[in-house]
């Protein structure tokens, strides 16, 4: 069966930083991505990158701050995130897709989750 599990989450202070990471089981992904929701929000995508992880695309709100990659021999997907601002307090949650092109929609596998609070 197919797996994603996210780790990485935590409590941090505002301009500080965090790595998330994705594992993924049961088979392997072409496109992968990350979403992002705060409470009585709806979900919104962050990022996502190609199989080979050389090409990426990011929201707006998170591009110079967020970095993408991912690393096929361990079947994990990373979300390197600095300067951190408290705007960026929501649940992140992984994606993966059989589609080979860089999208915010369509995603066919999610994980559920893990917690970034960003304090004061």
């Amino acid at each position: 069966q197919v797996h994603l599990v996210e780790s990485g989450g935590g409590l941090v202070q505002a301009g500080g930083s965090l790595r998330l990471s994705c594992a993924a089981s049961g088979r392997t992904f072409n496109a992968m991505g990350w979403f992002r929701q705060a409470p009585g929000k709806e979900r919104e995508f962050v990022a996502a990158i190609s199989w080979s992880g050389i090409n990426t695309y990011y929201a707006d709100s998170v591009k110079g701050r967020f970095t993408i990659s991912r690393d096929n021999a361990k079947n994990t997907v990373y979300l390197q995130i600095d300067s951190l601002k408290r705007e960026d307090t929501a649940v992140y949650y992984c994606a993966a897709s059989f589609a080979s092109a860089l999208q915010q929609e369509g995603y066919d596998y999610w994980g559920q989750g893990t917690q970034v609070t960003v304090s004061s």
